[in-house]
C-alpha cells in the first residue's frame, strides 16, 4: 500500500470507527459486532504504526491507552463546576418549587402548569469536564475543587462513550470554537461485577462499589488501565458553548446530536408534582438499571430563566437532587469502640458483622453521641437495621430489641480518653477529651486536616506518612513539618531519594498559603472555608485576629456567637499563639490581596462574566475583577453595569441587550485593568 493510499485508507478507517461509536453509544443501536468492530481498530492501529505521522489528534487509536504518567496536572475548569442541594422528602422538592417561583415573580395561579423540569436520573459516579475546540476533544479533567480540577485527558480518551471528535448531527455552532461539557463516568454494574471476580481470584482486594471502581480506573497513571476498565460515560450538561439552546431538553438532544451518550431515562415535567411522581418511578426501576444511581435531578427546563436564577457559592439555585430513600438492611453489633477526632470529640461507631447495603460491604456504622445511644438504646450484641444515610453514611436505624441477647448492658462512653487517658467533660451532647494536641488522636487528625488539599495542599503527606512523623516524634505540632530534614524523611518507610526531595519542595512551596486556606488549615472549631474567608477579608493578616473581641467577630456577616467564640477562644490560647508564632518564624506567611492594593479601575461597577476567555480562567478574571473594585454577580439584571463576554457566550449576552447593558470584550477588560 502505497503512502497515499494508507493516508485515504486511515481517514476511513477513523471516520468509519466513528460512526460506529456514534450509533452504539448516542443511538444505542449498533450495526456491527463487536469483533468486526475490533478489526476495524486493529487495521487502524497498524496502518498509523506503519506511518505514525498519519495518525490524527482526535484518532480512535487514542483510546487504547498511551504511556506512563508521572502525575496529573491541575487545569481551571472553563466554568466552575458547581454540586447540588440534596433534598430527602417531597415536601422539601415543593419548597425548592416555592423559592423558583418566587424568585422568578410567577403567580401561583396564572402559572401552575407554566414551570417545567426536566427530571434526570443522579449519576453515582466521577464528574468530568470535557473541553473541545472546534470540535475536537482538547481536554478532560475531574471535578477537583469546582475551580480547579486534575486533567485526566489522556484516560478519559480510552473511553468509547467519550467522542473524540463532535458528530454532525447535533448544532452546528457547538463544533466552533470552545464547548464544555459536564458529564458522569460511571462503572456499569455488569463491568464492575466482572472486575471484583478478576481481583478476588487474584488474591487482591475488591472494590466497595462500582463509584469507588470508576474514580480509581479515571485516576490510573497507567491510561492502558483504564482502558482495560470498559468504563460508560454519560453527558449531561453544557456549561459554556455550543450556541443559543433554548431547554434542558433540547440541550440533551444536542449533545445526543453530537454522538455523546445522554440518558433515556429522561421526562420533561409540566410542574412539580409530575416530577416527583417521575422521582417515584424511577425508584422502582433502580434495580434494573446497569449503572448505579442514587436520586432525581430536577432542573428548569428553559435556560433562560436558570441563567436568571444564578448559583450559590457551592450549589445552583434552579436545580436539586430528590434522593432515593436510603436502603435498609439487618446485621448485629459485635462491639462499639470510640474514636478521638481532631477536636477532642468523642465519637461512638458500631463495629458490625459486615452486610451488603445498597451494593456497599457495610462493616462500621457512626452512633453519632451518648444521647444517640442512649435514645436508641444500643448494646453490643444487638441485632440492628443499618442504612447509608444519604445512600453514603453508614448507621444505625434501629435495634430490633426482640432479638437482643440476655446479659447485654447499657453502653457509655468512657471517662478517660481512649487515645490519651486525658480527662474527658461532657460539652452539650458531646464528650471531649481535654488534653488539646497533648493527645496523639487529636494531633494526627489535627495535622492530616493541615495539610491536605484545600488546606495548605502539601502533596505527599497523606496519612500514613503523618502517622510515621508522630510515631517517631518528628511532628509534635504543626510548626514541626517546616523543620523536617531529609535526613528526617529518610527514616520513613517508603521513602525514596526523589520521595524526599518531592515532598520537601511540596512543604517549601506550601508557605505562602493564601490567607483563607491558611485560616481553614489551622482546625479551628466551626470554621469551615467560607467562615475562613469572611476572616481573612475582614482582618486582612493573621496578626490582628490575635487582637479580635468577641464583638468585633460578632460584627462580621455570617458570623454568629458560637462560631465568635470559637475563632476567639483558638487565638487567645497560649499554645496556639507559640504554634503560630513558630510558623512564622519558619517562614510560613499567608497572603491576602486587599482591593485597595490595585487601581480601582471597575470601582462601583457591579459585573457579569460570560462565555470563554482566553487568557485567563474566568475564576482569576472574576478575581482581578474584584481587586479592581468591582461587584461580581453571576446573573443579568437591571443592577448589572457591565458584562464581558468571549467567544460561545449565551442567553446572558441577550439578556444583556435586550436591556441595554454595556457589554466589552476580554481585550477591553484587560486595557480597563491595565494588562497588555
Amino acid at each position: 500500500m502505497t503512502r497515499p493510499e494508507a493516508k485515504k485508507r486511515v481517514e476511513q478507517l477513523a471516520q468509519e470507527i466513528r460512526d460506529h461509536d456514534v450509533r452504539y453509544y448516542a443511538h444505542d443501536h449498533p450495526t456491527i459486532s463487536d469483533a468486526a468492530y475490533d478489526r476495524l481498530l486493529r487495521e487502524l492501529i497498524e496502518l498509523e504504526e506503519r506511518y505514525p505521522d498519519l495518525r490524527a489528534a482526535d484518532s480512535p487509536t487514542l483510546r487504547v491507552g498511551g504511556a506512563l504518567r508521572a502525575a496529573f496536572q491541575k487545569v481551571p475548569h472553563v466554568r466552575p463546576m458547581l454540586s447540588l442541594d440534596s433534598l430527602m422528602s417531597s415536601d422539601e422538592v415543593r419548597e425548592f418549587d416555592a423559592r423558583v417561583r418566587k424568585a422568578l415573580g410567577t403567580d401561583e395561579g396564572l402559572f401552575a402548569e407554566a414551570i417545567t423540569y426536566v427530571a434526570e436520573p443522579k449519576f453515582d459516579g466521577l464528574s468530568i469536564e470535557l473541553v473541545y475546540e472546534d470540535g475536537v476533544l482538547a481536554r478532560a479533567s475531574t471535578r477537583g475543587s469546582g475551580e480547579l480540577g486534575e486533567d485526566v485527558s489522556e484516560n478519559v480518551r480510552t473511553i468509547r462513550a467519550v467522542p473524540l471528535r463532535l458528530a454532525d448531527d447535533g448544532p452546528a455552532a457547538g463544533r466552533r470554537g470552545v464547548l464544555s461539557v459536564r458529564g458522569e463516568a460511571l462503572m456499569p454494574l455488569p463491568a464492575f461485577e466482572a472486575l471484583n471476580a478478576s481481583l478476588i481470584s487474584a488474591g487482591e482486594e475488591p472494590f466497595a462499589n462500582a463509584r469507588n471502581a470508576a474514580a480509581g480506573a479515571v485516576r490510573q497513571l497507567d491510561p492502558s488501565i483504564t482502558a482495560s476498565r470498559k468504563l460508560d460515560f454519560y453527558a449531561y450538561d453544557i456549561m459554556s458553548g455550543g450556541g443559543v439552546i433554548a431547554t434542558q431538553k433540547e440541550m440533551l438532544e444536542a449533545l445526543g446530536g453530537w454522538g455523546f451518550h445522554v440518558e433515556k431515562n429522561v421526562k420533561r415535567c409540566a410542574g412539580i408534582e409530575q416530577a416527583i411522581a417521575f422521582h417515584a418511578e424511577l425508584g422502582g426501576m433502580r434495580d434494573a438499571l446497569r449503572y448505579e444511581i442514587d436520586g432525581v435531578v430536577f432542573k428548569l427546563d428553559r435556560r433562560d430563566w436558570q441563567e436568571a436564577l444564578g448559583m450559590r457559592s457551592r450549589s445552583v439555585r434552579w436545580a436539586v437532587a430528590f434522593k432515593f430513600p436510603p436502603r435498609v438492611e439487618v446485621t448485629k453489633v459485635l462491639d462499639i469502640v470510640v474514636q478521638v477526632g481532631r477536636t477532642g470529640k468523642l465519637t461512638p461507631v458500631a463495629l458490625l458483622q459486615p452486610v451488603d447495603v445498597s451494593g456497599v460491604t457495610v462493616s462500621r456504622a457512626t452512633l453519632h453521641n451518648q444521647d444517640e445511644i442512649d435514645r436508641k438504646d444500643v448494646r453490643i450484641g444487638d441485632t440492628v437495621r443499618v442504612r447509608r444515610a444519604g445512600d453514603v453514611i453508614p448507621e444505625v436505624v434501629e435495634v430490633m430489641k426482640d432479638r437482643r441477647p440476655r446479659g447485654t448492658a447499657p453502653f457509655e462512653l468512657p471517662r478517660k480518653c481512649p487515645a490519651c487517658g486525658g480527662q474527658v467533660e461532657r460539652a452539650g451532647a458531646y464528650h471531649l477529651c481535654t488534653n488539646g494536641l497533648s493527645c496523639p488522636a487529636q494531633l494526627e487528625r489535627h495535622t492530616t486536616h493541615f495539610v491536605s488539599r484545600g488546606a495548605m495542599d502539601i502533596v505527599g503527606l497523606g496519612d500514613r506518612t503523618v502517622r510515621q512523623l508522630l510515631d517517631k516524634k518528628l511532628v509534635r505540632d504543626l510548626a514541626d513539618i517546616y523543620r523536617l530534614t531529609a535526613i528526617d524523611l529518610s527514616g520513613l518507610e517508603g521513602f525514596a531519594e526523589k520521595s524526599i526531595e518531592n515532598l520537601m519542595a511540596a512543604i517549601e512551596s506550601s508557605k505562602r498559603p493564601r490567607l483563607d486556606r491558611f485560616l481553614f488549615a489551622l482546625g479551628i472549631e466551626h470554621v469551615g472555608e467560607t467562615v475562613a474567608r469572611l476572616l481573612a477579608n475582614q482582618f486582612g493578616a493573621v496578626d490582628p485576629l490575635f487582637e479580635a473581641d468577641l464583638e468585633d467577630l460578632q460584627r462580621i456577616k455570617g458570623i454568629g456567637p458560637e462560631v465568635a467564640q470559637s475563632v476567639f477562644d483558638f487565638f487567645r490560647s497560649a499554645r496556639n499563639r507559640r504554634v503560630l508564632a513558630r510558623l512564622k518564624t519558619a517562614g510560613v506567611k499567608p497572603l491576602h490581596e486587599r482591593r485597595s492594593k490595585a487601581p480601582q479601575t471597575f470601582a462601583g461597577e457591579t459585573m457579569v462574566f460570560t462565555g470563554t476567555l482566553d487568557n485567563m480562567p474566568r475564576p482569576e478574571a472574576q478575581r482581578r475583577a474584584e481587586q479592581a473594585g468591582a461587584t461580581i454577580t453571576a446573573s443579568v439584571s437591571k443592577k448589572v453595569t457591565l458584562v464581558v463576554a468571549g467567544p460561545g457566550a449565551g442567553s446572558k449576552l441577550g439578556e444583556a441587550g435586550r436591556l441595554g447593558i454595556r457589554v466589552i470584550d476580554e481585550a477591553a477588560f484587560l486595557k480597563r485593568l491595565g494588562d497588555s
